[in-house]
């Protein structure tokens, strides 16, 4: 009789440490990132490489790479409705809803790039940060706990950006940002995984990591193309490449036979 009781007690402390670690993470990083001087929005980053106007559109470029965000946004919403096998849809459903709007917010904010803009460049960003951020919790951790954390998550990712708007504070947003860049690797060495094909998601994440580089590189891309193409529309077109892995991924993967899972 005792032999269950202590199978039991090991089997939940395995699981456990892994929910504590989790969580020191995320609330840490939190933690760190606010205990940290509090920083605005730099003027300059509106001073964009590629200010050609072409068929009366400004900065177009900048402007036109968005179609991508809405192609696979719409491809991914829709996939999730057509399928019901899609775990956890409700998360799913939400990035790719934030990527398709990502296309409307971010075409606005580069036709006039101003700060009063970005801020609808941005919240539709918050949307997929939350969404991704919240679908893998689900599924390598508890579909409970996504369940329990998806609009909690998605009124702090949207807080973030209006907190920043009026007291000039990015400090909450940028972890908003990068807490899945941070956590879904973490999630996938610690929790066993549900479904194949979960290296797409690092794939995104590094698609995601090159566009921050191209962004931070706007006018060297420029420069280096010979004023075709700039660091920044580049961005876009890799950040809609990680998305369309992570459809990819929903696709083409199966449920994992947890007997066959070491």
């Amino acid at each position: 009789m005792q032999e269950p009781n202590k199978q039991t007690t090991l089997s939940s402390f395995g699981t456990g440490w892994r929910h504590v670690l989790l969580s020191f993470i995320v609330i840490g990083s939190l933690a760190s990132m606010l205990s940290m001087q509090p920083f605005g929005q730099n003027p300059d980053y509106h001073d964009f490489a590629d200010r050609r106007a072409f068929f009366g559109i400004p900065n177009f470029f900048d402007v036109m790479s968005n179609i991508p965000f809405l192609l696979v946004g719409m491809a991914g919403m829709s996939f999730c409705f057509g399928n019901r096998l899609v775990s956890f849809r409700p998360a799913w459903l939400t990035f790719f809803a934030g990527v398709a709007i990502v296309s409307v917010g971010s075409g606005y904010y580069h036709w006039n790039p101003t700060n009063e803009t970005l801020v609808w460049d941005r919240l539709p960003m918050t949307i997929g940060f939350m969404g991704l951020f919240v679908a893998v919790l689900a599924e390598y951790v508890s579909a409970r706990l996504g369940r329990f954390l998806l609009v909690p998550a998605l009124l702090m990712g949207l807080s973030s950006v209006f907190y920043w708007h009026w007291f000039d504070d990015l400090r909450f947003y940028v972890w908003i940002q990068f807490i899945p860049l941070l956590t879904v690797p973490v999630v996938m060495v610690l929790f066993r995984p549900r479904y194949s094909h979960q290296w797409l998601l690092l794939v995104a994440l590094a698609c995601y990591m090159l566009a921050k580089l191209s962004e931070a590189y706007d006018r060297e891309v420029f420069m280096f193309t010979q004023s075709l193409f700039s660091g920044h529309s580049f961005k876009h077109l890799l950040s809609a490449l990680g998305c369309f892995s992570v459809l990819v991924m929903l696709k083409t993967r199966r449920p994992v036979d947890d007997e066959s899972t070491p």
